[in-house]
């Protein structure tokens, strides 16, 4: 079956070279973008319910620009000056090009992984004497604290922000012929808004292997699969795809 329409369960990107922005005109593919999840505040006075004493850490762990954002967002509130010797611990160089938004880059100690939290893990566990904040969602991969704790660092995570369902009941009566998910709350999300989904012709791509699960343990049917060897981006995959499908 042709692929002509695509919804990708994330906001439109704000950059103007995305490379679904390229898709959509090299394939001339119809997609949509729509968060199935967002991410709302966590206030300062749940913060210190927490016992989150920023003066403590010497060390910040940061896996998305989420994480970014409520952190330096809560320390402004609490009136906490980062110093400039925290040390940034960076899942990804995405993440840490964008820790640029808060600190002058090059006159901070940044460490940066190439695209997992595994991969962060060897960065870390060099620094054993520092002590750890993890700011993160209320939706932590159980995968992060294991890996922590295995190296025996002494760390502690605190939530800044929480992920909540989107409203998408508008979409009840719209059909796409390939749905995008990132993450296994976007297939929580989409069971949430329709308790009765029925796969039929719709395409499934999905970013990761939890995502996978969450959606195999639903019961449906993984099409598009992403990262991989041959297609390490979600677009790459979408492209590969079409291109097969709508060669027919």
């Amino acid at each position: 079956m042709k692929v002509k329409t695509i919804l990708v369960s994330q906001p439109e990107p704000k950059v103007e070279n995305s490379p679904y922005f390229d898709l959509r005109k090299s394939q001339k593919v119809k997609i949509d973008f729509r968060p199935f999840i967002h991410v709302e505040n966590v206030t300062t006075k749940e913060i210190r319910l927490q016992k989150v004493d920023f003066s403590k850490y010497s060390a910040i762990i940061l896996t998305s620009r989420n994480a970014i954002d409520h952190f330096f967002r809560i320390a402004e509130s609490m009136r906490f000056k980062v110093p400039d010797t925290m040390k940034y611990f960076c899942q990804s160089e995405a993440v840490a090009y964008y820790l640029q938004k808060y600190v002058i880059y090059r006159k901070r100690k940044i460490y940066v992984g190439k695209r997992t939290f595994s991969e962060l893990i060897p960065l870390i566990s060099k620094y054993k004497n520092e002590t750890y904040l993890l700011p993160s969602s209320d939706k932590l991969k159980s995968s992060v604290p294991d890996a922590l704790e295995e190296i025996g660092v002494n760390w502690k995570q605190a939530v800044f922000y929480k992920t909540v369902i989107s409203d998408l009941s508008d979409l009840a009566n719209v059909y796409y012929d390939i749905l995008v998910f990132f993450s296994p709350s976007g297939i929580e999300s989409l069971f949430h808004n329709f308790p009765n989904f029925k796969q039929n012709k719709t395409r499934i791509a999905v970013f990761g292997n939890t995502t996978v699960k969450a959606v195999e343990n639903k019961g449906l049917r993984v099409d598009i699969s992403a990262p991989s060897k041959d297609t390490p981006s979600m677009s790459m995959a979408l492209e590969r795809y079409i291109k097969k499908m709508n060669k027919k």
